[in-house]
């Protein structure tokens, strides 16, 4: 069986849910000790104004070494509230985010402690709606070596190779204004072509796995 590592992340980008297509398993990272910087607790969609970066902010660890289990959520600077605009006027004029609107929303009504538990109830709901049902298992401890592994290759920056992903462009709101943005949030794929949006990941996978 053909099993890929992820790590958790907030509305991963395309190349992650590329993997969640491709793979019957995925293993999903629990006892990393958390990396900072990284898709874990941010996404990346297209605003008006080109390429924007919601960050979740996080309560800072008691030690220099935390499992992403255990990272919980902060509350600081009323994030829940600014993201959820964000994402209302980036995408408010999106051939589908008024049919997706209520799925997401609650998400930035209720408060999460942790945010793996955040990350991953939003992933759920994303796989769900675009028919994305690989068999994923949560990793009971950390290994450093594993086959497949895109704990760290799938990054917003010094992205590792990828020769099986190639990014397909689709219909963008602002494409006429900076041109076709590949790899945002899965989000902008699915507000933009809804449930095509699986075709799109199927001509990403450059390789049948």
């Amino acid at each position: 069986m053909h099993t890929a590592y992820l790590s958790t992340a907030y509305l991963a980008p395309v190349q992650y849910y590329c993997k969640l297509y491709a793979y019957p398993q995925i293993r999903i990272e629990k006892h990393e000790n958390y990396i900072k910087q990284s898709y874990r607790n941010r996404c990346i969609i297209a605003g008006a104004n080109g390429p924007l970066s919601l960050s979740i902010p996080i309560v800072k660890p008691d030690t220099l070494k935390c499992p992403t289990k255990d990272i919980r959520i902060s509350d600081h600077g009323n994030w829940r509230h600014l993201h959820w605009n964000a994402l209302v006027s980036a995408y408010n004029m999106s051939p589908f985010f008024e049919y997706y609107e209520e799925d997401f929303a609650p998400f930035y009504e209720r408060k999460y402690t942790f945010l793996f538990d955040f990350n991953e109830e939003l992933r759920q709901l994303i796989c769900s709606l675009l028919d994305i049902d690989s068999d994923v298992i949560y990793t009971n401890d950390y290994l450093p070596e594993v086959p497949n592994d895109f704990r760290e290759r799938i990054r917003p920056k010094h992205e590792g190779i990828d020769l099986n992903f190639q990014p397909a462009a689709y219909y963008q709101v602002f494409q006429e204004r900076h041109g076709f943005l590949p790899n945002l949030s899965i989000v902008d794929l699915l507000f933009n072509m809804g449930p095509e949006g699986l075709i799109v990941l199927h001509k990403s996978i450059h390789q049948e796995l």
